[in-house]
C-alpha cells in the first residue's frame, strides 16, 4: 500500500466528478497535457480513498520515475500489479502516464476483466488512449480532462486577491500549477519553465508519437496558432498562405500536423455552429491554447499587445473547465464567440475589451439581441464597471467575475 502521498492543493472541480465513481467497477482515465497537474489530482483521490476505506490496497506505478522504468510492456505491467493485489480488502490500482507502457492496453483489459480492483490511470496524448481504450475497452472507462489552473483555481494557488492586476498575472503566465512554487516576482524563471515543458511536450508526445518528419513547420505552424488565437483557420488557406511564400506544404499535412497539435493538449479545436438550426460546418474553425503561458511564449507579440485574444482564450478555458461543449456562433454575417452547451442547456458568451463606443455596442449587443431564445446571454468585457442587463436580458459583466461565476 501507497503510505507516502506528496502535498498538494485540492483541485476539488475534478475530484468532485470524479468522486461518485470510486469503487465502481468503471476505468478511470485522466487525460491532459504533461504538467497539466494529472498526478496531484490522482494523489487527492488516493487520499480520498484511505480516508474512505480502511485497509484499502492501492497500488501505484508513476511511469516517469526511476523505481517504475523496469516496466516497459503490458506483461510487466501486469504480473507487477498482479502480485500485490491482496483477497480480503479493497484494490485500488494507480498508473501515471500510462502511455509510457507498450500494449498498456493488454494489461488494463485482464484486470479489468478479473474485477478484483478499481482503476485510475492518466496520460498525455488523446490519440493514443482514446484509441487503444476504445479499441480494447469500449464501454468500460469514462475520461475526464485535467486542464492547467482556471482563473479561480490560480487565485486558490497564488493566494491572490480577484484583483485587475491579478487577472494581469494570469494573463501572463497561465495556469500550470508548478509555477506557483516558483519565487513569487520571478516571472522569467516561470516563461524558461514553460518552454521546457513546451519543447517536452511536442518532442514526445507530438513527433515521436505521431511521426511528424518536418518539425520545423510544426513548430512554424503552432506559433501561427499563438498569433491567431481566435481568429478562423483553415488548413487550405494556411496551405494558400504557404504557397505564397514559395513554402509547399499540402493541404493534407497541414491537417494533420493542427491534429497532432491537439492530441497533445497542446491547442483545442471549435468548430462553427449555425445559432439557428445548429448546422455544423466542416471549413473553418478556431484554436485556443490550453495555457495562455504557454501561448505567450510563442506569440510574436508580447502578452499587452494581444488582450482581446487572452480574453477570449480565458473565456474559452472557464467554459471548457466546467464541462460545456462549445462552438463559435454564426448567425448570417453575424458571429457569436461561444456557444457552450451542458446538460439540456445552453448560454452564449460574446467578448471585448471595452464597451468604448456605439458601434462595439451594437456588435456584442446586437448580436445577441437577435438571437430568438431564451437561454442566458453575457457580453464579458475588462470593463469592471460597465456592468449592466439590457432590457432584453443581456448580462454584461466584468471579466474577472465571469471568471468566478458559479456556472
Amino acid at each position: 500500500m501507497l503510505e507516502t502521498i506528496q502535498k498538494y492543493i485540492p483541485r476539488n472541480l475534478y475530484c468532485e466528478r470524479i468522486r461518485p465513481l470510486i469503487g465502481t467497477h468503471i476505468i478511470k482515465v485522466l487525460t491532459g497535457h504533461r504538467r497539466a497537474g494529472k498526478s496531484y489530482v490522482l494523489y487527492q483521490l488516493m487520499d480520498e480513498i484511505k480516508k474512505s476505506e480502511t485497509g484499502a490496497n492501492i497500488i501505484y506505478v508513476n511511469t516517469e520515475l526511476a523505481e517504475f522504468r523496469h516496466i516497459k510492456t503490458d506483461l510487466e505491467l501486469y504480473d507487477f500489479i498482479a502480485s500485490r493485489l491482496t483477497t480480503g480488502q479493497k484494490n485500488f490500482v494507480f498508473v501515471d502516464e500510462i502511455q509510457d507502457i507498450a500494449n498498456f492496453e493488454n494489461a488494463i483489459r485482464s484486470l479489468y476483466a478479473e474485477e478484483k480492483s478499481d482503476i485510475y490511470l492518466t496520460g498525455s496524448n488523446a490519440h493514443l488512449l482514446s484509441g487503444e481504450l476504445t479499441t480494447y475497452l469500449a464501454g468500460r472507462y469514462i475520461q475526464f480532462q485535467i486542464h492547467p489552473l482556471g482563473y479561480q483555481e490560480f487565485l486558490t494557488f497564488y493566494n491572490l486577491e480577484n484583483t485587475a492586476e491579478t487577472l494581469r498575472k494570469y494573463f501572463r503566465i497561465g495556469g500550470m500549477p508548478y509555477l506557483a512554487s516558483l519565487p513569487v516576482d520571478n516571472e522569467h524563471l516561470g516563461r524558461e519553465y514553460l518552454k521546457n515543458v513546451y519543447e517536452s511536450i511536442l518532442l514526445r508526445d507530438v513527433v515521436i508519437r505521431e511521426n511528424i518528419r518536418n518539425v520545423r513547420f510544426l513548430e512554424n505552424l503552432a506559433n501561427y496558432l499563438a498569433d491567431n488565437t481566435g481568429s478562423l483557420v483553415s488548413a487550405n488557406n494556411i496551405s494558400k498562405y504557404l504557397k505564397n511564400q514559395k513554402i509547399k506544404i499540402p493541404v493534407q499535412t497541414v491537417i494533420s500536423y493542427l491534429s497532432a497539435l491537439e492530441k497533445s493538449f497542446i491547442v483545442c479545436k471549435v468548430s462553427r455552429a449555425e445559432v439557428k438550426g445548429f448546422k455544423i460546418f466542416e471549413i473553418g474553425e478556431k484554436y485556443y491554447f490550453e495555457d495562455i503561458g504557454m501561448r505567450n511564449i510563442l506569440a510574436q507579440n508580447p502578452p499587452a499587445l494581444d488582450m482581446a485574444k487572452l480574453v477570449e482564450n480565458a473565456v474559452y478555458l472557464f467554459l471548457e473547465q466546467r464541462g460545456f461543449k462549445i462552438f463559435v456562433g454564426k448567425d448570417g454575417d453575424k458571429e457569436i464567440d461561444f456557444i457552450a452547451l451542458k446538460d439540456g442547456t445552453k448560454i452564449y458568451v460574446q467578448t471585448a475589451l471595452r464597451i468604448s463606443d456605439k458601434a462595439t455596442y451594437l456588435r456584442e449587443f446586437g448580436n445577441l439581441e437577435n438571437i430568438p431564445d431564451n437561454f442566458p446571454k453575457y457580453v464579458v468585457t475588462l470593463e469592471d464597471d460597465f456592468n449592466t442587463v439590457t432590457s432584453k436580458g443581456i448580462i454584461c459583466m466584468g471579466l474577472k467575475e465571469f471568471l468566478v461565476m458559479d456556472i
